[in-house]
């Protein structure tokens, strides 16, 4: 029988080389060869700044979320941000030039690359502040945002603010311009000239030519009423108008304390209870609202229909108002309904400019509070957009105040509902005499600004920004002072009609 042939089992020679083993030793001969990478640094996308009394953000826009740690020191106060994963740019080197003189709490700002990978910012301050450091993430038009929100030790006082900045204590004011320039914030400057802190406007971002109407220089700061106590000096302006000899001496026009003014005499003695309206100029600094195909921004063109207002407003008697925002920066929307609350105000009217994807929709419309739900599929579909505002003004959730949320929450009464529909009609009758409407009645939804449990509380959408033809009209003069005078009336009528009640404390 044949022998069967010989299979080999082992290798021909001892300790051969196998396969996997070479391809373990080009594997590693490739890696020596070729060092692994670092991980690309973080690039600065855009650098904001939004100086504002109630505090300065600061904003860095970068294209992935980085690493911070911050710290403050004293003598001389400053901030300092140490940013990792990051290298300098020249987009970042430009925040030195976006600081401004009239910043109310930064003096300047020194940026350098601390030690590879670390950017390091010193924010050299005006005074201590209470720095909040945050991240959003990518929203909207955003990306990510690295935030720093600078807030003073002393929180603005809303009274004293709105008493401060109101013409509503002047007997003798001048009637028919209204003051318009933006508001001044709060730590003075030593170039301020000692007659400027006598004028609560001053330097802020300024709102386009187009949308500023011509009388904002009519009355220079000069001649405003002499100056409240020292509760925080002016920073200086731009250039001031020569002043107007004609005007009368401003000397004794506002009490001291501020308060007295609250409250006046009519021909019988008996005391009249001062009407104070929260006025609140939708979006504000990080968000724009709404943009027309122009260019016109939603958040510059209801501050100026809001100053207008608020000018008409304080023409009538014993009626005062507050300013939910008097610049361009950013107000959460419980913060909004906080300050009206802070300040007891009678009514809420918020201002905006709608908008639609279809270009043809046109038209003003009113809206109130609705604790079912919304009235029309377009209201719905408006709260919803503009109930986006905190996410893309940005929000610190972490430190979100839990009382200013719970105001957000549904407490509001069917009492204050039935009131708010009472004035959005005497509003909206008024508007309908000098604009089309978009519909004839008032709408409800859920708009997160409107929540206010014990304020009557409106949101005038004034027209379709995104129509062309109304976004030249929002744009105009004329018709903003029409809009102002239209919601003037508004308020009167529904004031006449239901006087409001006497509040426990006159303030």
């Amino acid at each position: 029988m044949p022998r069967p042939p010989y299979i080999r089992t082992k290798p021909l020679m001892p300790g051969a080389i196998s396969r996997r083993t070479i391809l373990k030793a080009g594997g590693t001969l490739l890696l020596s060869v070729f060092p692994v990478l670092p991980a690309s640094a973080a690039q600065i996308l855009a650098v904001r700044v939004w100086p504002a009394a109630d505090y300065t953000r600061v904003t860095l826009e970068n294209d992935s979320d980085l690493k911070v740690t911050h710290f403050t020191v004293p003598d001389p106060q400053r901030l300092v941000v140490d940013i990792e994963g990051l290298e300098l740019n020249p987009t970042l080197k430009s925040l030195v030039a976006k600081i401004q003189s009239g910043d109310p709490y930064i003096k300047q700002v020194r940026v350098g690359q601390n030690r590879p990978n670390v950017v390091r910012l010193v924010f050299d301050l005006k005074e201590e502040i209470k720095p909040q450091v945050f991240t959003l993430a990518p929203v909207g038009n955003y990306k990510h945002r690295l935030i720093f929100d600078l807030y003073p030790v002393k929180a603005v006082d809303p009274i004293a603010a709105m008493i401060e900045k109101g013409e509503w204590s002047r007997a003798d004011a001048p009637p028919g311009n209204p003051e318009l320039p933006t508001p001044a914030p709060k730590p003075p400057i030593a170039a301020t000239p000692p007659p400027v802190a006598a004028t609560p406007p001053a330097a802020t971002p300024a709102l386009p030519a187009v949308v500023t109407p011509p009388v904002v220089v009519v009355v220079p700061p000069a001649q405003q009423p002499a100056p409240l106590p020292p509760a925080g000096p002016v920073l200086a302006q731009p250039a001031v108008p020569t002043p107007k000899p004609e005007l009368p001496d401003p000397a004794p026009i506002r009490p001291d304390p501020p308060r007295v003014a609250a409250q006046k005499n009519d021909k019988g003695g008996k005391v009249v209870r001062m009407m104070t309206i929260a006025l609140d100029p939708g979006h504000g600094g990080e968000d724009p609202g709404a943009i027309g195909a122009s260019g016109t921004r939603e958040k510059d063109i209801v501050l100026a229909i809001a100053k207008r207002l608020k000018f008409k407003l304080e023409e009538q008697p014993n009626m005062r108002v507050m300013l939910t925002r008097d610049g361009d920066y950013f107000v959460p929307l419980g913060v909004r309904v906080e300050k009206a609350r802070k300040v007891q105000a009678d009514l809420f009217v918020s201002i905006h400019a709608d908008a639609f994807m279809l270009p043809t929709a046109r038209g003003s419309s009113v809206f109130v509070l609705s604790e079912k739900g919304a009235t029309s599929t377009a209201a719905r579909w408006l709260a919803n957009k503009e109930n986006l505002a905190d996410a893309i003004g940005g929000v610190n959730i972490q430190s979100h105040d839990k009382q200013i949320a719970s105001v957000l929450l549904d407490l509001s009464t069917t009492a204050q509902i039935n009131d708010s529909m009472k004035l959005g009609k005497a509003v909206l009758g008024e508007i309908s005499g000098i604009a089309k409407l978009h519909k004839g009645s008032v709408e409800q939804a859920g708009f997160a600004v409107l929540k206010a449990p014990d304020i009557p509380s409106i949101l005038i959408e004034t027209a379709f920004i995104s129509n062309p033809e109304e976004e030249a009209k929002l744009r105009d003069n004329g018709y903003q002072d029409q809009i102002a005078a239209a919601i003037t009336k508004g308020i009167k009528r529904y004031f006449a009609a239901n006087p409001p009640l006497a509040k426990g404390r006159q303030t």
